[in-house]
């Protein structure tokens, strides 16, 4: 048991802390690219993950859930960007393309994981298990936070999308249950709702894709 954990955590270290770190970093980049520079004055538009960890959310309560329910479930979060969406130049519309950079960034990824796993595995006679394990964490994980972060609730970025889409009549009442957000999003986290009819089905009709366009990710996904 302790040994698997270790190992979890060692396969998965990189593509979470990039996932994180690249996610958090588009916000800002964003913010900036459209007039918002809060983040990029706070340090923020930045690689350096030690800018984005929530220690709190982003490393212990993982690892408690991870092995308080065998690996059933996990959840965490980073620190979020701040933007001031009255500085936008347009701050309905730009706010719709600052809130979609973070999960675009994590599909990007999941498509760079997913190549660098086909290529090892293409390179390698006998591939090595450690790195494609790797690869298939790095997919996994940026499709996961790519579908979970689109759900269309704030706080969550789907939420703001939403928000900048909707006609003002349908947006402002989406908009006012951002301060209960995060419990609407856990409770429905909690029954399961998120995870069987939004992330599951988003998850495989990207993986069918990928795996239509890269036969050999089947290999890659397959691995134990």
């Amino acid at each position: 048991m302790e040994n698997d954990l270790i190992r979890t955590l060692l396969v998965y270290a990189l593509p979470v802390l990039f996932a994180i770190t690249v996610h958090e970093a588009a916000h800002g980049y964003a913010a900036r690219h459209f007039g918002d520079d809060t983040a990029a004055g706070l340090g923020r538009i930045s690689l350096n993950p030690l800018r984005h960890i929530d220690p709190i959310g982003t490393i212990a309560m993982p690892i408690l859930l991870y092995v308080a329910t065998s690996g059933a479930f996990v959840f965490g979060y980073a620190k979020p960007v701040p933007v001031d969406w009255k500085r936008l130049r347009h701050p309905k519309r730009d706010m719709v393309w600052v809130a979609f950079a973070g999960p675009a960034v994590n599909l990007l990824q999941a498509l760079a994981w997913a190549l660098f796993g086909v290529a090892f595995i293409a390179l390698q006679a006998e591939a090595e298990p450690f790195f494609v394990l790797m690869a298939k964490a790095g997919v996994l994980v940026n499709l996961v936070m790519f579908a979970f972060n689109l759900l269309p609730l704030p706080p969550l970025d789907g939420g703001r999308v939403l928000v900048g889409l909707l006609p003002r009549t349908l947006a402002l009442p989406l908009a006012r249950t951002e301060p209960y957000g995060f419990f609407i999003v856990m409770g429905l986290v909690i029954a399961g709702v998120v995870s069987t009819w939004w992330m599951l089905p988003i998850v495989r009709s990207l993986l069918g894709l990928m795996g239509a366009a890269l036969p050999t990710l089947a290999t890659v996904m397959s691995l134990r």
